[in-house]
């Protein structure tokens, strides 16, 4: 019996408007998560460094737990379990219908949520490469520990830790690809729609492949020439 496959992309190229726009929700979806992820991680890091034992234990249950569990697990109990329970998320009408949808908003807090965990420990490792003797230095000119850290340590540790943010927003353009699940029109969600739309499966998939490609192999070049003028410069 044989059977042959019939690969044909000049089916796919009048929907490469539609990858388009699915490209720039995936780009979009990773920078507000990694910008949202860096305020959260900052803002546990700092729990952690704290005198406040309550607020240690906080911070460690809180990246435990997210680093612990699959994304997917909590991206579906924000969206299908929370609200069960009187947590839930509306959508946002003035931004339209896909990125003021209740799925977007959901995915956005989910994925920020969980990246704040592991942006934390970047940021803690950068916190902890500034020499100490800094710390120290700005106690002695009267600066409380709050000022120290706001106006001499984070401002140091910001050179650290660039790459490490650069490294986890390229993570999450590949992990956002799990809102396609619950969804959300990403990148990868289009292959469903040129799929349905052409029953051709092979070549969309390869298209959306591609795409991710680009993106991450493009922003890890920019990262490396980042590093390297950081390296210069330190």
């Amino acid at each position: 019996m044989n059977s042959s496959v019939n690969i044909d992309f000049s089916r796919i190229w009048e929907w490469m408007p539609t990858f388009l726009d699915g490209t720039i929700v995936t780009i979009v979806l990773s920078l507000t998560t990694v910008f949202l992820g860096s305020l959260i991680g900052l803002f546990i890091v700092l729990m952690k460094m704290s005198d406040c034992k309550i607020l240690k234990m906080i911070a460690t249950f809180y990246t435990n737990v997210v680093r612990g569990t699959p994304v997917l697990l909590q991206l579906f109990l924000w969206l299908y379990g929370f609200p069960m329970i009187g947590i839930t998320f509306s959508g946002i009408g003035f931004l339209g219908g896909t990125y003021g949808s209740r799925e977007f908003i959901t995915a956005v807090v989910a994925l920020a949520i969980n990246s704040g965990a592991y942006v934390s420990e970047i940021l803690r490792g950068g916190l902890e490469a500034v020499d100490k003797g800094q710390i120290e230095a700005g106690r002695a000119l009267g600066l409380s520990r709050r000022e120290t850290m706001f106006s001499i340590v984070i401002p140091q540790a910001i050179r650290t830790v660039l790459p490490g943010l650069g490294n986890e927003f390229i993570m999450m353009i590949k992990e956002s690809s799990i809102v396609s699940t619950v969804g959300v029109f990403d990148v990868m969600y289009t292959s469903n729609i040129v799929q349905a739309s052409t029953y051709s499966i092979f070549e969309p998939l390869i298209v959306v492949g591609v795409i991710y490609y680009i993106l991450t192999y493009t922003l890890s070049k920019l990262m490396g020439r980042l590093e390297k003028r950081l390296n210069t410069y330190a």
